[in-house]
């Protein structure tokens, strides 16, 4: 199968034929947007220093390594648990215009509703591969919010094949977390019956 790869500035018919667990690369910008720059945008109204419409964000705390000036390079940038995110996904998704969001594990109903409404996507990065992660950056082109500290930081950067991402939401209203509980939760009521039966003896 071809590898699928989206480029920035990334459209809504780019993300109409991707769907919950196909495997995307990213090439273009992506900017590191985490849980104070997310208040920010939505509780303080403050609007995102980096334009990001049409664009990706990674849910990440990276580690950075200062070049001198206002040059940096990118150390290892884990994936940040999306969920954190979640209370603010779907007005951040509506009120930026993103359309590729990335972290770890899944979210929830909030962002599937924007992803639905607004077409936008959010995706997988396999964790514990942040340094494999931090390879497939080329440059870091810009820092917004340092008052932030590093972790909180907007870092913007050139990446190339960033990935594999896997698709945990899609434009067309599904989440494959909550699809995968449904079948997880059959496949354990019939295992908890077996091994009852195994061990009815017990008393």
């Amino acid at each position: 199968m071809a590898e699928k790869v989206l480029t920035t500035p990334i459209s809504a018919e780019d993300l109409e034929d991707i769907h919950v667990g196909d495997v995307i690369y990213l090439t273009g910008e992506l900017t590191t947007c985490r849980d104070v720059a997310h208040r920010r945008v939505i509780e303080e109204k403050r609007p995102l220093p980096v334009d990001i419409k049409d664009g990706a964000i990674l849910h990440a705390g990276p580690i950075i390594r200062p070049l001198g000036g206002d040059q940096y390079e990118m150390v290892t940038v884990g994936p940040t648990t999306s969920m954190r995110m979640e209370k603010f996904e779907e007005a951040f998704i509506r009120e930026t215009g993103v359309r590729l969001i990335i972290g770890k594990g899944g979210m929830g109903e909030g962002t599937m509703r924007g992803c639905r409404d607004y077409k936008a996507i959010h995706c997988v990065f396999p964790a514990g591969c942040a340094v494999v992660a931090a390879s497939c950056v080329e440059k870091i082109i810009a820092a917004n919010w340092k008052d932030l500290g590093m972790p909180e930081t907007l870092w913007t950067s050139k990446v190339r094949k960033f990935g594999p991402l896997i698709v945990s939401i899609d434009t067309h209203g599904r989440n494959l977390f909550e699809e995968n509980k449904v079948i997880f939760n059959e496949r354990k009521d019939k295992v908890c019956e077996e091994i009852c039966r195994e061990v009815g003896f017990i008393k």
